[in-house]
């Protein structure tokens, strides 16, 4: 089956997006099965197309995010290799359970969001701009419909967060996208999410970030993402 035959450039990409989702699930369950140990050579790129009916484009992008996550290693004129074998543990998030565990999570992500956003900028590639934009759009879109636009919002977080190219940022942000959400939420529910000057000012920050990281600033990215999320702790204790 091609990814070619959807007709919409924007179908296009978010089959793309959860058709490599799908083929990275496969490669880790691969891996865990012992069907490929660590230091393994991955099949070539038109042989994962061939068995994940997907395309070469779809492949490449699944292999960009394994790469990411530190599972896989790309070793020049060889291939891709299995670097790591993903651990089975289970990660429980803590969740937020008051107003002084708000105020500490803000704390951390200023924390850990802010070094990603600057690591992020230096790291980037261009399939990682190209991302970070797709979901920024993707979220514009949300909130102009009317929608709450979490989802959306959380992605592109997590775009940033791979864009830094370190298996330890995007591991921890990864695993804190449950407190995040109870935040964004939160947020929402104590103000107007969708009136349009706020969206604009969202969407504002959103982009300071992301021209940022693209333009290779650390010193903007960093200013924009502390900037966005003491905004973000505004519109919860203050409703900003």
């Amino acid at each position: 089956m091609s990814d070619s035959i959807l007709t919409s450039p924007a179908a296009a990409r978010t089959s793309r997006l959860s058709r490599s989702e799908h083929i990275c699930k496969q490669i880790i369950a691969s891996i865990l099965r012992g069907e490929l140990g660590e230091n393994r050579k991955l099949p070539t790129e038109v042989e994962l197309a061939e068995r994940y009916e997907a395309s070469r484009t779809t492949v490449r992008e699944a292999l960009s995010r394994l790469r990411s996550e530190g599972i896989v290693v790309s070793r020049r004129g060889s291939g891709n290799y299995v670097q790591r074998v993903p651990s089975l543990q289970t990660h429980t998030s803590p969740q937020i359970a008051n107003i002084h565990d708000v105020e500490r999570y803000y704390a951390f992500r200023e924390c850990v969001e802010v070094g990603a956003a600057g690591i992020a900028s230096v790291a980037r590639q261009d399939e990682d701009v190209e991302l970070m934009r797709a979901s920024l759009q993707a979220l514009r879109r949300a909130q102009l419909a009317g929608q709450t636009g979490v989802d959306e919002d959380l992605a592109l977080h997590m775009a940033i967060a791979r864009a830094s190219r370190n298996p330890f940022f995007i591991s921890t942000i990864e695993h804190s996208l449950g407190p995040i959400r109870q935040c964004m939420e939160l947020a929402q529910n104590l103000g107007s999410p969708q009136a349009g000057e706020r969206i604009q000012t969202i969407d504002d920050e959103h982009h300071a970030i992301v021209q940022a990281i693209a333009e290779g600033s650390p010193e903007r990215a960093e200013a924009a993402m502390r900037a966005h999320i003491g905004h973000a702790r505004m519109r919860i204790f203050e409703g900003g």
